[in-house]
């Protein structure tokens, strides 16, 4: 099933609809909590028959008392010919205040039951009930999904500001939303006769000795016998009417007593159903325990977040969906091109291809990965495929390897491109899937299996150089990345290291422009971020972004990168000509493998050169003080030791618990790895404590340091991979 489709439709069909009654229902909720302080709670243990007695001492003319769903105890009767209804003091008998069933207007009620239309009303609050389920169930598989897993779903929630509201939400009450849902449809069933709750006709009873003196209710072992906590009401015999009799009702049934005699005539056993419709209001409504009601009340309201979040989410992504143009039929199509993505952004590397073959005369059909078929005119096919969450496919395509399989080997090559990101343990897990399901099935291919790191503009480009080469023909592809919208960031500090002559360094501190809750809430502005995340600087006349790691979180009231220039860089050029008071146009692209969550007992963080900015920045936010160790390594502490005052400072105030560097240029130097030997023991047994850690730096470096790392590690039993596996490693690398 397409949960993701089933909760987006649903959501959007039925939204309204559920937010009137989440509304009404949060006004409802306020009803047992006024109760609980209009009387005190009777004793759950008090005899029945000592508080009719008491109530008879108080108010002669009593005939009936209900123990409310609040636990209160309220009497009815008449004083001459005035009716009374009033809370009664259970352990005295005392007569309290006049009892007034509900101060909620009728038509909130009705409106919640039946959405104000009567009979065929409560048929529509049945189905929306009913949509609710699906909603909430569809809803907790795309929760758990996003998060990676059951035991990430209370996890760090990244994204737009709707989109973590949404998660967050649905992190706290989606599981209340199913359980008032599911009561809901319980009470629904009954209320439009789909459920039986009566257990039969009243018997036809009357007192065996009209004549006889009536007992007292101490005497009548059922009362007797039966605590005010079971107790649903209890209606005294008339007393003009020496036949008539006691009727008790209970939570295990209701049975009618003989006045004279005080043996029990009747009794009728509570049905399942009778006791399940109970159980349902309590749950749906807070009733007899008012703590609960408010609980549900706030899960009504967050109905309210629910639906405004997501019609945002929706709208958003409407607004950034990709068209493909001259998108050819499928069965007069040369050139077939299949996609697989979750978030919709491989749909941008696809739109490219297609356009790119477009303008070299190839007839080109694109479309979801789910449609895979090779038709008779087909001479080349293509798939881009997205990998989700923790190695698993996108939602739609989740039944396509096994459409692949049953379609069985052609001579049409089949080329696949993966997308995902090397943070994860799983990197393009799908796309191989999908490569290994072709190769098996003897499809041939035209290039081989290429996997793209954060949707790279440049590793694209190149594969599209490669592809022009097999194709023996000139292929444009133009593809330009769909860039959110992008904040002016104001630099308001630099610091400057001379480093090599060629290749400047610098630390850019720019302002934080914070912007309004609702400008966030429509993805406006720059947004929150973590140290380690990453800012996407547009340079001026330039249509792509340049990504560097954040050193700072928005905590910190700044945004602070570590930038070097590169050979022919234009960004990094662009960036280090800038002056205090100039401004650049900027994004934030969430990092969450490489942002720091949780807590683990010690992280080890492993940088050289510029990539120590991240590390920094995790450095500067620990303000728990949990035992941090810096591994550094640079070319020459006088030019290139970056942050190295800022952590001389954190570590006089033990936000970092040791420091190691090594510089390369300097007599008796080399480089990070051999420091991580030289410190083998501790390492060792900090890993095998459940230490984190956190690699920014270099390709080459990182691979000597996962060597390193290995052997290391080799006799516990483990690895980089198994650290990657679960969670504890990760790398930011350029």
């Amino acid at each position: 099933m397409n949960w993701k489709a089933v909760h987006r439709w649903l959501g959007l069909s039925l939204g309204t609809v559920a937010l009137v009654l989440g509304l009404s229902g949060a006004l409802l909720a306020l009803d047992p909590v006024q109760e609980a302080w209009q009387a005190p709670t009777a004793p759950a243990d008090l005899p029945v028959a000592t508080l009719v007695q008491q109530v008879q001492q108080a108010m002669p003319g009593v005939e009936e008392i209900r123990r409310l769903p609040s636990g209160a105890v309220a009497a009815f009767g008449f004083d001459g010919d005035q009716a009374q209804a009033r809370y009664v003091d259970a352990t005295s008998g005392q007569l309290l205040g006049n009892y007034q069933p509900s101060s909620m207007p009728r038509w909130v009620k009705n409106l919640h039951r039946a959405l104000l239309l009567g009979d065929g009303g409560r048929w529509g609050a049945a189905a929306t009930a009913l949509a609710m389920v699906l909603l909430s169930i569809s809803g907790l598989v795309l929760l758990v999904r996003r998060m990676g897993g059951w035991r990430h779903v209370a996890g760090r929630v990244r994204g737009t500001l709707a989109q973590r509201l949404h998660v967050l939400a649905g992190r706290v009450v989606l599981a209340l939303l199913l359980l008032s849902s599911i009561t809901a449809l319980t009470m629904s069933a009954s209320t439009l006769g789909l459920l039986e709750l009566e257990a039969g006709p009243e018997p036809d009873v009357v007192s065996s000795a009209s004549t006889g003196a009536d007992l007292a209710p101490a005497q009548l072992p059922l009362l007797r016998d039966l605590g005010v906590g079971d107790l649903h009401r209890v209606n005294l015999p008339d007393a003009g009417d020496p036949t008539d009799t006691w009727q008790v009702a209970t939570t295990r049934g209701q049975g009618w007593i003989d006045r004279h005699s005080g043996d029990t005539l009747a009794w009728q056993e509570a049905t399942l159903a009778q006791r399940l419709d109970d159980w349902a209001r309590v749950l749906h409504t807070g009733e007899s325990a008012w703590p609960w009601a408010v609980v549900m009340g706030l899960a009504g309201l967050c109905v309210l977040l629910f639906w405004a979040s997501g019609v945002l989410i929706w709208w958003q992504g409407r607004r950034n969906a990709v068209h493909i143009a001259d998108n050819s039929r499928l069965q007069q199509a040369e050139v077939l091109i299949f996609v697989a993505s979750e978030g919709g952004s491989t749909w941008g590397f696809a739109q490219a291809l297609h356009a790119a073959l477009v303008r070299a005369g190839r007839r080109v059909h694109s479309s979801a990965l789910e449609h895979f078929q090779i038709t008779p005119t087909a001479q080349q096919v293509f798939i881009l495929a997205a990998t989700h969450g923790d190695g698993q496919p996108p939602a739609h395509a989740r039944h396509a390897l096994e459409r692949i399989a049953a379609q069985g080997g052609s001579g049409v090559p089949v080329t696949v491109l993966g997308f995902g990101d090397r943070q994860y343990p799983a990197f393009c897990a799908y796309a191989q899937a999908v490569e290994q399901a072709l190769r098996a099935q003897g499809h041939a291919s035209l290039l081989p299996l290429e996997l793209i790191h954060q949707q790279s503009a440049q590793q694209f480009a190149r594969w599209g150089e490669a592809l022009a080469q097999a194709l023996g023909q000139p292929l444009a592809i133009d593809y330009r990345p769909r860039l959110p919208a992008t904040t002016a960031l104001t630099l308001v500090e630099r610091r400057d290291y001379p480093g090599q002559a060629d290749r400047p360094t610098a630390i850019l501190r720019f302002a934080w422009p914070r912007q309004p809750w609702f400008a966030r809430l429509l993805g406006c502005g720059l947004g929150r971020f973590e140290a380690g995340d990453l800012v996407g600087i547009v340079p001026p006349g330039n249509a792509v972004a340049r990504y560097y790691s954040l050193a700072s979180g928005s905590a910190d009231g700044f945004l602070e990168i570590c930038v070097r220039q590169w050979p022919g860089g234009v960004c990094s050029a662009h960036l280090l000509g800038l002056k205090p008071g100039d401004s650049t146009q900027a994004f934030i692209r969430a990092n969450p493998g490489f942002t720091l969550s949780g807590r683990p007992p010690s992280v080890l963080l492993i940088g050289a050169g510029t990539g120590v900015a991240p590390l920094a920045g995790f450095i500067r936010r620990n303000d728990e003080r949990t035992p941090m160790h810096l591994y550094f390594g640079a070319r020459d502490p006088a030019t290139d030791y970056y942050f190295g005052s800022e952590i001389a400072r954190w570590q006089a105030e033990q936000r970092v618990a040791s420091v190691n560097t090594i510089f390369s240029r300097v007599p008796g130097g080399g480089y990070v790895q051999e420091i991580l030997q030289r410190d083998a023991e501790r390492l060792r047994k900090l890993l095998a404590a459940g230490a984190a850690v956190r690699v920014c730096g270099s390709r080459p470096m990182a691979q000597g340091v996962g060597e390193v790392l290995d052997a290391l590690l080799a006799p516990l039993g483990l690895d980089v991979n198994a650290l990657k596996a679960k969670g504890r490693y990760a790398e930011d690398l350029f």
